[in-house]
C-alpha cells in the first residue's frame, strides 16, 4: 500500500501537527490488516480548490506509483484527501483504490462520495456558524487576531474566549492537534497570533471551564 499524508500550512507541515496522528493511524491499519507499506507521500498543501489535484504534487505522485505497484492509497481521515465531493469524485476516475484507516478496508467507493458529501456539508454549516459566532463577537467589541492582555483588555480576551466557546462545541470529540487544525484552517487567530497549537487549544478550553481529556 502506499501511505499519503497532508496538513494544510507550511508550520503545520514543519512542526508535524497531525503528522504523527496520521501516520500512527495508517500504520495501525497496515498492521491490522496485514498491509506492506510500500512508500509514503507527505503534502503542505490546502485541500480547498477545484484546482486542487494541480496543486499537490505528492498527491499526483502517490498516484503515479500506486499505479505503477498496483497498490491502494491508504489515508488516515477521509478530510485529509479532500472533504469536496468533485474532487473525490475526480480522484475515484483515477481508477487506484483509495482506503480511508478509520472507515475499515470493505468501504465500497461509492460510499466514499457519500462520506465526502456529507463532511462537505458539515464544513460548510461550521463555517457559516463560525462566521456567525466572530460576527457577533466583532459586533460586541471584541478583538480576536491579537489584543495585549492586561487589565483593561482582560474583558476583552474572556469575550473573545466565549466567541470561541461555540466552535470549540462544534468540534468536541476530536483531539487537541484535530482542533488547532480545524481552527488554523478557518482562518481564526491563536490568541497571540499565528497558528493554534494542541497547548493554546488546551488553555482556551480551561479558561471556559471545558474538560478536555482528549489526546494532545
Amino acid at each position: 500500500m502506499i501511505a499519503y499524508y497532508r496538513v494544510s500550512t507550511g508550520r503545520q507541515g514543519k512542526s508535524g501537527l497531525g503528522l504523527d496522528a496520521q501516520r500512527a493511524a495508517v500504520q495501525r491499519f497496515a498492521a491490522a490488516e496485514s498491509y506492506e507499506l510500500a512508500g509514503e507521500f507527505i503534502e503542505v498543501e490546502t485541500g480547498k480548490g477545484s484546482d486542487a489535484l494541480d496543486r499537490r504534487p505528492q498527491l499526483a505522485a502517490a498516484l503515479r506509483t500506486a499505479r505503477k505497484l498496483k497498490a491502494p492509497i491508504v489515508i488516515a481521515k477521509l478530510d485529509r484527501l479532500s472533504r469536496d465531493v468533485a474532487f473525490i469524485s475526480g480522484l475515484m476516475a483515477q481508477k487506484v483504490p483509495f482506503i480511508v484507516a478509520e472507515l475499515g478496508p470493505d468501504v465500497d467507493p461509492f460510499m466514499l462520495h457519500i462520506y465526502a458529501a456529507l463532511a462537505e456539508k458539515e464544513r460548510r454549516l461550521i463555517s457559516e456558524r463560525t462566521k456567525l459566532a466572530l460576527q457577533a463577537a466583532k459586533a460586541r467589541g471584541v478583538q480576536l487576531g491579537n489584543p495585549r492582555i492586561g487589565a483593561d483588555n482582560a474583558a476583552a480576551a474572556a469575550d473573545r474566549d466565549a466567541a470561541l466557546e461555540p466552535i470549540l462545541a462544534e468540534l468536541a470529540g476530536k483531539t487537541l492537534r484535530e482542533i488547532a487544525l480545524a481552527l488554523t484552517d478557518r482562518g481564526i487567530a491563536a490568541p497571540r497570533g499565528g497558528a493554534w497549537n494542541a497547548t493554546t487549544v488546551m488553555r482556551v478550553a480551561r479558561r471556559l471551564g471545558i474538560a478536555r481529556e482528549a489526546a494532545a
